[in-house]
């Protein structure tokens, strides 16, 4: 069973597989605490969300670039 996180955390490490990343994510408490927003974190393997700045960093960096 996923444990629900309380998403007062304003600086999340996300995987692979959790692509295409989106805020709030479905892990969340308050899942529904603003309009859901894909955040493009592949390029660039960090992302902010424009609506409660949460900040996504992808663990092993952009995807498809120097492997």
């Amino acid at each position: 069973m996923t444990q629900l996180k309380e998403n007062t955390q304003k600086h999340i490490e996300v995987e692979a597989g959790d692509l295409p990343l989106h805020c709030p994510m479905p892990s969340m408490l308050k899942w529904n605490a603003h309009p859901r927003v894909f955040l493009p974190i592949e390029a660039k393997g960090e992302a902010l969300c424009p609506y409660c700045g949460t900040k996504y960093v992808l663990k092993g960096g952009p995807v498809g670039h120097g492997h």
